[in-house]
């Protein structure tokens, strides 16, 4: 086979990591699911563990749901062998997604921290027109013990949301989950760009909306996603919005509103 795309990651992850991500999918993008769906589990690192994760909880949706998780690194892939069972199996490959057919749902966590912006928006691009039509790509990164993460949602067209989400004792101030964004944005945080100013909006929220701390810190979260609101154009409704999502530590806006200038 050709040479893998991409470069070998650290690897680094743990039980439960990418449950945040995961149970986004799964009840904001169902529709992803519906059939006997492909979906790759990009850059598993030097454990199964999230892949398998992952198989579980797609199939207790779609039992007919198939998982393959890639990696890069041929001792990894290795590893995971053994581990595989019907519907579930690992390979050897990177970008490229060496897999049958196009898949109907990408993970890709962690993966593109250490490349540059410009790779970044490259291989968004490549995955992007790899997706079977109407497939989802999820691309984000998350903290080691997965409490505090940022992904972005995009389609055959491109990126089109950006979530934040976390526990609600894993930050001081919501512009914590800053070091969370992913490639494509997290050297934008700089004045004159839409995500320094959204973080900023954020924490100004957060901050005025101390006093409903002492009913919860869930109840000073949604009293800030409330006001910020009015000023962002932050989905109120589901799927994407309503308390539902936002009681969960969520938060997704268009990525027209915080996409580079």
């Amino acid at each position: 086979m050709a040479k893998p795309v991409g470069a070998i990651t650290r690897g680094t992850t743990g039980y439960n990591r990418l449950r945040r991500a995961d149970r986004w999918v799964v009840g904001v993008h169902r529709r992803v699911l519906d059939g006997d769906p492909l979906v790759v589990d990009l850059g598993y690192g030097a454990s199964h563990t999230t892949t398998l994760e992952l198989f579980t909880r797609l199939r207790a949706v779609n039992p007919a749901v198939e998982v393959v998780g890639i990696e890069i690194d041929p001792a990894r892939v290795a590893l995971a062998k053994p581990y595989e069972r019907d519907g579930l199996r690992f390979a050897l490959g990177g970008f490229e997604l060496p897999v049958p057919r196009p898949p109907a749902l990408v993970r890709a966590f962690n993966v593109l921290r250490q490349y540059g912006e410009a790779e970044a928006w490259r291989h968004w691009e490549a995955l992007c027109g790899r997706l079977a039509p109407g497939g989802l790509l999820v691309e984000g990164t998350c903290s080691e013990n997965g409490r505090r993460a940022v992904w972005v949602g995009l389609s055959q067209q491109g990126p089109e949301t950006v979530t934040f989400s976390a526990r609600f004792d894993a930050f001081d101030k919501p512009s914590d989950l800053a070091d969370r964004l992913p490639k494509t944005l997290i050297h934008r945080n700089v004045p004159g760009e839409r995500i320094h100013a959204f973080l900023r909006d954020f924490d100004h929220a957060w901050a005025v909306a101390a006093p409903y701390g002492v009913h919860g810190l869930r109840q000073r979260w949604l009293r800030t996603v409330g006001s910020l609101a009015g000023q962002w154009p932050i989905p109120q409704h589901p799927p994407f919005g309503g308390k539902a999502r936002w009681r969960l530590g969520e938060l997704t806006l268009p990525w027209s509103a915080l996409a580079p200038l």
